[in-house]
């Protein structure tokens, strides 16, 4: 065992001096852009998550994989073709596949099937490329704007939506900015989803939809702190107030996510139930 953690503390101790200008570049992304502000949480949450996981490294487990050489090679022919054309993303990525490539190398193929969700979970440290980003963008703001719009107007409202602009019977002109377009709170969704997914001892397919409903969640709870933005900038006319009460809703809206996901498990348990084996129904029936 410690010739083992001797082994993965200087193969990552040179991933990180190698990869060291990438890391800074992800460090200074999670503390600049809210979007992705979760990343800082990831690498230490995914370090938890391995050390929840540490009774799977028994030695009679453990076998070194030599095709952890061949992904560590491939790691870094993506890194010099993204270096090459100015694909920072690329670098980025690489840097993932490379500590999977130490950890197939060390710990070997059942290990790594094991941790492939830990792997995954590491996805959401790293930014998604900037042309993905701006596609993105846009049409999550106009959701968010005409969400918002569709919900207050099912309120008795009467909106006037002009663009990403929203206005709640005759009040003041609500401008739905890049800040609200809900890219923040779906990283986040996902992350809390992932976290509590990892946790939970429940059926993969149930961890996975868990995940997946995570999506449509974020979207509908971001039209919700916009619904209440606008009815509350219709009670208060005062800009400093109103920036208050917008952050503290979308404060709010992370616990409002964990008991979703909470009701979410509930529901799941009690709906679908589990077919007895065979066994159990001998036993039954005798």
């Amino acid at each position: 065992m410690k010739r083992l953690l001797m082994a993965s503390g200087i193969l990552l101790g040179c991933a990180v001096w190698s990869y060291w200008l990438t890391i800074s570049e992800l460090w200074q992304i999670w503390i600049t852009d809210d979007d992705y502000s979760v990343g800082l949480l990831v690498p230490l949450v995914a370090v938890y998550l391995v050390w929840r996981n540490r009774a799977q490294f028994e030695p009679g487990v453990v076998r070194t994989c030599w095709y952890g050489l061949g992904v560590i090679a491939v790691a870094q022919a993506a890194r010099l073709f993204g270096f090459w054309f100015y694909f920072g993303s690329i670098e980025r990525y690489s840097l993932l596949l490379t500590i999977g490539g130490i950890a197939l190398l060390v710990l070997g193929w059942r290990i790594v099937r094991r941790l492939a969700w830990v792997f995954a979970f590491l996805l959401l440290a790293v930014p998604v490329p900037a042309r993905i980003h701006e596609t993105v963008l846009l049409p999550l703001q106009q959701l968010a704007t005409q969400s918002a719009a569709f919900i207050l107007e099912g309120l008795g409202f009467v909106v006037q939506c002009r663009g990403a602009i929203l206005q709640a019977d005759g009040g003041p002109f609500i401008a739905v900015t890049e800040a609200c377009n809900g890219l923040r709170m779906l990283t986040a969704f996902v992350f809390v989803a992932a976290v509590v997914a990892f946790i939970v001892e429940r059926p993969a397919w149930q961890k996975a939809t868990m995940i997946a409903s995570s999506v449509p969640m974020a979207i509908l709870v971001n039209a919700a702190r916009l619904v209440a933005t606008g009815w509350y900038t219709g009670l208060v006319d005062t800009p400093e107030v109103e920036g208050l009460f917008h952050s503290i809703i979308g404060v709010a809206m992370m616990p409002v996510a964990l008991l979703i996901l909470l009701a979410e498990l509930n529901l799941m348990a009690r709906v679908i139930h589990r077919r007895p084996d065979k066994k159990e129904v001998e036993v039954a029936a005798t």
